[in-house]
């Protein structure tokens, strides 16, 4: 019997992976049912999936709001000057450590090509926790950073690939 080909086992990786971004709770049996796959196969590529890190953890979609939280984005411009050991700061999470001191919390943090160089999703109480906390980046990072903008993310139609099941409130801020 031939081994199933490479392509052929990316194509079921991206199946379960569908699945498990849909709901990443859902049960095993009820994955395989909508793969047409094996409960074994679906265990072996969510293990292997795990194993490589394609899978990072699983995430619960929070609605901000009922925790008394907002999101804002900040962006941040590097300047010319070199990182020097600014890149261990970073890769050692600092600045999300920093951020839990004035109440901020770091959803999501990607570095960027494009205008800016870095993205920072989070969320806290209000602005002045963020605004504070874009002090203490400043202050931080004072030679690598050139510019921060902070923005408010009013209303979430789609967080984590996840439909905000309140969506039609979208129709107050329009």
């Amino acid at each position: 019997m031939a081994k199933t080909s490479r392509k052929q086992i990316i194509e079921d990786e991206k199946k379960v992976i569908k699945e498990l971004q849909k709901n990443a709770r859902e049960s095993i049996d009820n994955i395989t049912k909508r793969c047409k796959f094996s409960r074994q196969k679906v265990w072996r590529i969510i293990d292997r999936l795990e194993e490589n890190k394609t899978i990072w953890g699983y995430n619960a979609v929070v609605d901000d709001e009922k925790l008394n939280q907002k999101r804002y984005l900040i962006l941040i411009k590097r300047s010319n000057v070199p990182m020097g050991d600014t890149v261990e700061k970073i890769v050692n999470l600092v600045m999300h450590k920093r951020g839990e001191e004035v109440e901020v919390n770091i959803t999501c943090s990607s570095y960027l090509h494009g205008l800016y160089d870095w993205l920072l999703y989070v969320t806290a109480p209000d602005i002045k926790q963020v605004k504070k906390f874009s002090e203490i980046l400043t202050h931080e990072y004072q030679d690598i950073i050139k510019e921060i903008h902070i923005m408010e993310d009013i209303f979430p139609i789609k967080k984590c690939g996840i439909v905000n099941p309140n969506k039609e409130r979208l129709r107050e801020f329009l």
